[in-house]
């Protein structure tokens, strides 16, 4: 007899609100696959299944599309996973909300000065058109840095060089009691998180990103801190600060997306104090380049990356753009590699990336899942070339 915690597609659909259609169409897509199949070949379906049901419609009421679910799914590889994706759709519901309220503020202050005949200020209008322009990139702010843990995470787990990059960075920095230092770029604040214990007294710390969720992220990761952290909503082209305010610049991974970077170091030279230090790291071209060959493996058109990131600026151009600006320019590279022995988060990575991958792997996600995993498991070990370092210019 049938285990009763198992639900045929029609009971399940009917359990759970929603059509038979909308469970078959999932089902297609991949996003929710029968957990067993009847004698008979009927999908049957259980009580987890309902978790996984209600992930979906949450992220697509929130606006996901149908690909980022699934790769968010994708990603649910340990038993805790329930948690996991409850605190992070709490985070982004939370973040929706204070901007409907910011919505519904704009609104009623519009509203009320046509209801008091006063002289309308049609920059009210502007004012939701902004913020209504801000409600909609919580979405991909929050993707990107789902993505970007997915990324660290790989790194973190699977490094040859036991020494961590984010405690290898800090060490680079040589920060001294009393400085002020700004980092740019600085996504979810791992940097700080990694090294809370060996930040000086009395610096003087800020965390800029142009994402308002990595800064929402960086503020979360980072509020047991000891030090004090300012946290701002930045765009790194536009920086405010005033003439040599600054001890210390950090951009981490982050200058091959600028695209005017002269504009930048005259900027950050602007702010730096005499003999002030901007350190800034990035990749070289072995970098990663197995990853992307594996997937290239199954089909030659996929990209992982719209541009060659370290072509743009990496450890064998840096120098030459930023020789102009500083005085004295040094590099130090991370000597590290890659030996993973699961294919799952070499998927996962894959699939985070900012290439064309998605649309090349629409509606072969189990195809590929299959290919890379024969490719990963006829070694036992895949091995991954790393070149990584930062450059330190001296004002």
């Amino acid at each position: 007899m049938r285990d009763k915690k198992f639900y045929t597609a029609g009971e399940f659909a009917k359990k759970a609100g929603v059509t038979i259609r909308t469970i078959r169409f999932y089902d297609n897509k991949g996003l929710l696959k029968p957990s067993s199949l009847s004698e008979a070949g009927y999908r049957l379906y259980n009580d987890e299944d309902f978790a996984k049901l209600q992930r979906i419609l949450t992220l697509k009421y929130l606006g996901f599309s149908l690909e980022d679910i699934l790769m968010s799914i994708s990603s649910d590889r340990d038993n805790d996973y329930l948690r996991k994706s409850l605190d992070s759709q709490l985070k982004i519901v939370k973040n929706k909300l204070e901007h409907m309220q910011l919505i519904e503020k704009s609104i009623y202050e519009a509203k009320r000065m046509f209801e008091t005949n006063e002289s309308f200020d049609w920059n009210k209008i502007i004012n939701i058109i902004h913020v209504l322009n801000l409600e909609r990139d919580i979405v991909e702010q929050y993707k990107d840095s789902t993505n970007l843990k997915v990324r660290i995470n790989l790194h973190k787990n699977f490094r040859t060089n036991k020494y961590d990059w984010f405690n290898w960075v800090f060490d680079k920095l040589k920060l001294s009691s009393g400085e002020k230092i700004l980092e740019i770029g600085c996504g979810d604040g791992q940097l700080w998180k990694s090294n809370e214990d060996k930040i000086p007294d009395d610096v003087n710390i800020v965390l800029a990103d142009i994402s308002e969720g990595m800064i929402n992220d960086a503020r979360d990761k980072n509020k047991n801190l000891k030090r004090k952290i300012n946290f701002e909503v930045l765009d790194c082209n536009k920086l405010h600060y005033a003439d040599a305010s600054f001890d210390v610049v950090i951009a981490n991974h982050m200058l091959f997306y600028i695209k005017d970077r002269d504009k930048l170091f005259s900027e950050i030279i602007r702010i730096l104090k005499k003999g002030g230090r901007f350190y800034c790291s990035t990749y070289g071209i072995r970098h990663m380049k197995e990853i992307e060959g594996l997937a290239k493996s199954f089909d030659s058109k996929i990209a992982l990356a719209e541009i060659n990131l370290e072509q743009v600026f990496g450890l064998e151009n840096g120098f030459e753009q930023l020789e102009p600006w500083f005085k004295e320019i040094n590099l130090h590279t991370y000597e590290d590699s890659l030996i993973v022995d699961d294919y799952k988060p070499i998927l996962d990575y894959i699939l985070s990336c900012h290439g064309n991958e998605h649309e090349m792997l629409e509606g072969r996600y189990e195809e590929f899942e299959k290919h890379i995993k024969a490719k990963v498991s006829k070694t036992g070990k895949f091995r991954i070339s790393k070149q990584a370092g930062m450059f330190e210019g001296i004002k």
